[in-house]
């Protein structure tokens, strides 16, 4: 099968490479996936680059036993083992998986549901991953959202942010999203109910406060962040800029130390993909609560032009890979 092999550290257009390597041969409790869609996330780029420096050694572990890159994957059965239940051979699907830069990827069966109906295998491909399950976890678990409270977040025309707005909406929130010029009416056109272009307004100099801040960027110093949290506020930080030896991880060690002592600091976190938060987003995506924004779409072969703009860090919503045409 053709897949996406990473041999070494660097840019995309280097050391991403389409080549020829065997199907994999499920085990009893896997279903075998035809890809038919993988998205990207900016972590996928930080890990092709190698970057922070400092977290190389990790990214190794992972990369000695995958080479093919991606996790956010759509697509139909082809098989499944002998104790898998859930899924048939047909079935259209929608989850997580390792190595979702490939035409086939072996799964369990909990890490995938049945595809809306209302989603495209691109859209399906965007809507349950990295991205959405770190606005869901980061909003709900991290920032114990509450219907009627005033939310702020960073990022919003990103990845992360793009389901953030979304989600915060459908908890009941009022949503004031923070974006470039460019990307202020495709934010309000999500359910926004506030846009704040930061390249005109500084929100932090503002006299406004919110009950909650999901940041995804990580620009502003943290006790500027906190001056603009209610009394009992709670800023949840889920960004910073990454490059070079220790790529920006002062910021998260700050957090993670001032949340020791700060009521309303919360700490950094990473989210973890669940079967029970896979069925949240199913039925958010089916209510057409949430719908992916999807920014480009990009066949396999250009696998590293689709890292390079994602890497670019100015995407709106969620970059696609295209792998296989919908039968």
């Amino acid at each position: 099968m053709r897949a996406i092999v990473q041999h070494k550290y660097g840019s995309p257009g280097d050391v991403l490479e389409l080549e020829e390597i065997p199907k994999p041969v499920i085990k009893d409790d896997q279903v075998l996936v035809r890809v038919h869609a993988a998205s990207i996330n900016i972590g996928d780029s930080h890990m092709t680059e190698g970057v922070p420096y400092v977290m190389r050694p990790i990214f190794s572990l992972s990369r000695a036993r995958i080479r093919v890159p991606g996790t956010d994957v759509a697509g139909k059965v082809q098989e499944i083992g002998d104790s898998v239940t859930q899924l048939q051979p047909g079935d259209e699907v929608f989850g997580w998986s390792k190595g979702a830069f490939a035409e086939y990827v072996s799964v369990s069966q909990d890490a995938l549901a049945l595809k809306p109906a209302n989603l495209t295998f691109e859209q399906a491909a965007a809507a349950v991953g990295v991205s959405a399950f770190t606005a869901l976890q980061g909003l709900r678990d991290k920032g114990n959202l509450q219907p009627g409270q005033k939310v702020l977040i960073t990022g919003a025309s990103g990845g992360v942010g793009t389901f953030a707005v979304q989600i915060a909406k459908s908890f009941g929130a009022e949503v004031t999203g923070v974006c470039s010029t460019r990307n202020v009416d495709m934010v309000r056109s999500i359910g926004a109910d506030h846009v704040i272009d930061y390249t005109r307004e500084n929100f932090t100099l503002s006299e406004q406060r919110y009950d909650l801040i999901l940041d995804n960027v990580g620009s502003h110093p943290l006790s500027d962040m906190r001056r603009t949290l209610t009394p009992k506020g709670t800023l949840v930080p889920n960004g910073v800029p990454v490059s070079g030896w220790s790529g920006g991880l002062g910021q998260p060690l700050a957090a993670l130390v001032l949340s020791l002592f700060l009521r309303r600091q919360g700490r950094p976190f990473l989210s973890l993909p669940n079967k029970e938060d896979l069925a949240t987003l199913k039925e958010l995506a089916e209510a057409e609560k949430v719908t992916p924004v999807i920014d480009r779409t990009y066949p396999l072969s250009e696998t590293p032009e689709a890292f390079g703009h994602v890497g670019e860090g100015h995407a709106q919503g969620k970059t696609i890979v295209a792998v296989a045409a919908a039968d």
